[in-house]
């Protein structure tokens, strides 16, 4: 047994905020009250001073295995989430073969399994992600697709996003979008704006956002589908996702850190480390998604973490791919921007982080309970620190040699202590 002592703890589900002991025992949560120590427990963990909840779920993790193991393969990822603080990760469909067959999810399944985190998979909504025919969702789903989305690439096919949607609901999974469309991009992961004109760069304009968010989520309506707007970027954006959850439509939004972090200026001062697809966008645009997040129209934070090497990075700002790595630095950056800027509590960033993104997949998960799962993190909201080494194989991270605030100490999932602060260093 592991008694976890005196950590403040912090669940959403049941609005508790208190300074309690946990006891695990296996991979559950046996007791919550108060308790003495003693030789009985195998591990006590003193927890006084530091905040205890429910381990993060990310839904939006590039591992990129099979196919591109050199960026990150999914041992690597997930040593990376559970640094993070991070029990449970959803995977994209983006892998080479894309997950858009009964084998590769059952390969990504089983890889997840050799891990200490849980590691699911979305598959693709289309045949090789080419917007062209749908996948067989009602198989890949029994096979253990916990969702879909053909996330990196638009679906440009009203008509078939429109069959998509209604598959998804008749199979009761959500449904994940990546709106840019295409037609009014001149070079992707730079916003179309100052910086772009600085640099001599046409980029991309929150317009390529706007028109399709708009689109699905009326499209949302009404098919009745569970749809989930990812890493959301444009405050016109933002408005029309609260538009259409006043109107009932079963919308979600995500959005990343780098998003709520960092404007378009980033890309001045970190070049290629600061492109990424959606862009960073104006300071108009971050300002109205923290409001967002402070409404509730954004409902969920996930870091779209996308490892590339350095040796793409380091290709000029138009040849380079889009895309930082996130789950490192994801919960301190809630806590710097977000919690120490007083836009949200602590409760609240860990509803964004954790209970709901478990809600977006039906999981019972991201809360603190008696019988519940002992997925937990345990992290210290106070402490300082730079940002200099990475589990992930990757370090393609604006935010590396930057001093932040939250420092996760140790992740619990299953009951097993899969990460410890300054273990092994």
């Amino acid at each position: 047994m592991i008694l976890i002592k005196d950590g403040r703890l912090i669940d959403p589900k049941r609005g508790i905020d208190d300074v309690l002991d946990i006891l695990i025992e296996g991979k559950k949560i046996k007791k919550i009250g108060k308790y003495q120590r003693s030789d009985d427990y195998e591990r006590i963990i003193e927890a006084k001073g530091m905040i205890v909840s429910a381990g993060l779920v990310d839904v939006h993790v590039h591992f990129r295995d099979p196919g591109f193991t050199y960026k990150e393969d999914i041992a690597s990822g997930a040593r990376a989430a559970a640094k993070g603080g991070y029990t449970t990760v959803v995977c994209m469909a983006n892998t080479k073969p894309a997950a858009d067959n009964e084998d590769t999810i059952r390969y990504i399944l089983e890889e997840g399994e050799k891990t200490g985190i849980h590691v699911l998979t979305c598959a693709a909504v289309t045949k090789g992600l080419k917007g062209k025919e749908l996948t067989d969702m009602e198989a890949l789903k029994a096979c253990g697709a916990a969702g879909f989305t053909d996330d990196g690439i638009p679906m440009m096919d009203e008509k078939l996003v429109k069959q998509a949607m209604e598959e998804a609901r008749r199979l009761d999974v959500p449904i994940s979008f990546h709106e840019e469309d295409p037609a009014f991009i001149e070079n992707n992961g730079i916003n179309q704006g100052e910086v772009s004109k600085t640099l001599g760069i046409g980029g991309s304009p929150a317009l390529a956002e706007d028109v399709l968010v708009a689109r699905d989520c009326m499209l949302a309506l009404h098919t009745g589908a569970k749809v989930n707007i990812q890493h959301i970027s444009s405050q016109n954006s933002v408005k029309m996702v609260r538009l259409a959850k006043e109107m009932g439509a079963h919308v979600t939004a995500e959005v990343t850190p780098h998003h709520f972090s960092l404007n378009e200026d980033a890309v001045l001062k970190y070049g290629t480390l600061a492109k990424m697809n959606p862009p960073l966008r104006t300071r108009m645009d971050r300002y109205e998604i923290i409001e967002g997040i402070k409404d509730g129209t954004i409902d969920i934070i996930a870091t779209d973490h996308a490892p590339h090497s350095k040796e793409e990075k380091d290709r000029p700002l138009t040849e380079a791919p889009s895309g930082i790595i996130g789950l490192e630095t994801a919960l301190a950056l809630g806590i710097t921007k977000l919690v120490r800027k007083g836009h949200v509590t602590i409760m609240q960033l860990m509803e964004l982080m954790s209970l709901n993104p478990a809600k977006l997949y039906g999981l019972d998960r991201g809360y603190i309970d008696e019988g519940a799962d002992a997925d937990l993190v345990i992290f210290s909201e106070g402490e300082r620190w730079k940002v200099e080494s990475f589990a992930s194989k990757s370090s393609n991270s604006p935010f590396l040699g930057e001093e932040l605030y939250g420092k996760v100490k140790y992740t619990i999932c299953a009951g097993k202590i899969v990460y410890e602060d300054g273990a092994g260093d």
